[in-house]
C-alpha cells in the first residue's frame, strides 16, 4: 500500500464491522484471489458469506477452509446464477450484497485472439455481471434494499496494447455500473464499481512488471471492497491513489504515447512469458487445471517477490 493511501484514509474498523455484521453477502469467483480474500475479510467482520465459482472442487475447498457456504456456479448461464442465489437464500436468508467478482484477463496481440477467448471474456466479464445484477436486483428491489458491487478494473480507464479485449470488457462494466446505479437508486438498491489496478494473483502471471507499474495485493483490494460495502460509493479505485485514471481520457495522445513507452505498457502485455502463464491461460479457456490450495497465492508471496509474477 502506498504512503499516500495510508495517509489519505484510515479505515474505521469498528464501523466497518458494525456495518457488515450479519449481512448476507454473495461473492462470485470466490475460490481464489480477490474473491477469496474478500470472503475472508467479510467473514471476520461478522458477515454471512457465500462464495460461488465455476470450479466446483476449488470453491468447495475454499468454503471449507473458511467455514462458509460454497456453491458451484456458471455466471454466464442465467439458470445457474438464479439457482446459486436461491440456494444461498435458502441457507442464509435474503441477500444483502452481491459482489460480482468473477472475471478473466487474456493478454496478447489483438490479431492473436481467437473467437473462443473473445467470447469467453465478454461472457464472463460483462454478461456474467449483467446477469448477476439482474438476478440480484429482482430479489432486492421488492425489499427496497440491497447493494451490488461490481469488480471492474483500472484497465477500463487506461487503454493498453495487449489488453484490447479486457480493456473493452472492463470499460463496459464501469459505465454499466454507473448507469444501473442511477436507475436502481429509486428502488433502494445501490450499485458500486471497484477498479483494482493489476492484482498480484495468477491474473498477471508471466508479465514483466517494473517500478512504474503499480500492482496491488488481493487482500488490499478486498479491504476496499469491504469498506465499500460498509460505506457505499459509486466508484472507487484500488489503491485509491489510482483515481487519477478517471482523467486519463482527457490526456493528449502524445502524453499517452510517452507514458506507455516510459512504463513499458506499450509492450508488457504483448509478449508475456507463455510458459509462466500457461496454467492461467488454460484455466480461462475452461480447461481443467490443478489449482493450489485456497489462500496459497497469499501465503506464497513475500515483500521481496520477483517482479516476474507467476503465482
Amino acid at each position: 500500500m502506498s504512503l499516500r493511501d495510508k495517509l489519505s484514509r484510515t479505515p474505521d474498523h469498528d464501523a466497518i464491522r458494525a456495518a457488515c455484521k450479519d449481512k448476507v453477502v454473495v461473492i462470485t469467483g470466490g475460490a481464489r484471489g480477490i474473491g477469496f480474500e474478500t470472503a475472508t475479510q467479510l467473514f471476520r467482520a461478522g458477515a454471512k458469506v457465500a462464495i460461488g465459482d465455476v470450479d466446483g472442487e476449488a470453491v468447495g475447498k475454499a468454503a471449507a477452509d473458511l467455514g462458509i457456504e460454497g456453491v458451484e456456479v456458471d455466471v454466464t448461464k442465467r439458470e445457474s446464477f438464479d439457482a446459486f442465489l436461491s440456494e444461498v437464500e435458502s441457507r442464509l436468508g435474503p441477500i444483502d450484497v452481491l459482489v460480482n467478482n468473477a472475471g478473466i484477463m487474456p493478454v496478447g496481440p489483438f490479431l492473436s485472439y481467437d473467437d473462443t477467448i473473445i467470447r469467453r471474456t465478454f461472457d464472463i466479464d460483462v454478461l456474467g455481471v449483467i446477469i448477476g445484477c439482474q438476478e440480484a436486483a429482482r430479489r432486492m428491489a421488492p425489499r427496497r434494499t440491497g447493494h451490488i458491487v461490481n469488480i471492474a478494473s483500472t484497465a477500463g480507464r487506461i487503454p493498453t496494447p495487449g489488453l484490447t479485449i479486457y480493456n473493452g470488457a472492463k470499460a463496459a462494466v464501469i459505465e454499466f455500473s454507473e448507469a444501473l446505479g442511477a436507475e436502481l437508486e429509486p428502488e433502494g438498491v445501490t450499485v458500486s464499481a471497484v477498479l483494482p489496478t493489476f492484482t498480484r494473483t495468477a491474473l498477471i502471471s508471466g508479465l514483466q512488471t517494473n517500478k512504474f507499474i503499480q500492482t496491488v495485493a488481493p487482500e488490499e483490494v478486498a479491504a476496499i471492497v469491504v469498506e465499500t460495502i460498509a460505506k457505499p460509493v459509486t466508484r472507487v479505485y484500488a489503491p485509491r491513489s489510482m483515481r487519477w485514471a478517471d482523467s486519463s481520457p482527457l490526456f493528449p495522445q502524445a502524453m499517452k504515447r510517452f507514458s506507455r513507452k516510459l512504463t513499458k505498457l506499450d509492450s508488457i502485455f504483448l509478449s508475456p512469458d507463455q510458459e509462466a502463464r500457461a496454467a492461467y491461460s488454460s484455466r480461462i479457456r475452461g480447461e481443467k487445471v490443478v489449482d493450489p490450495a485456497p489462500g496459497a497465492e497469499r501465503a506464497g508471496r513475500s515483500d521481496k517477490e520477483s517482479t516476474r509474477l507467476s503465482s
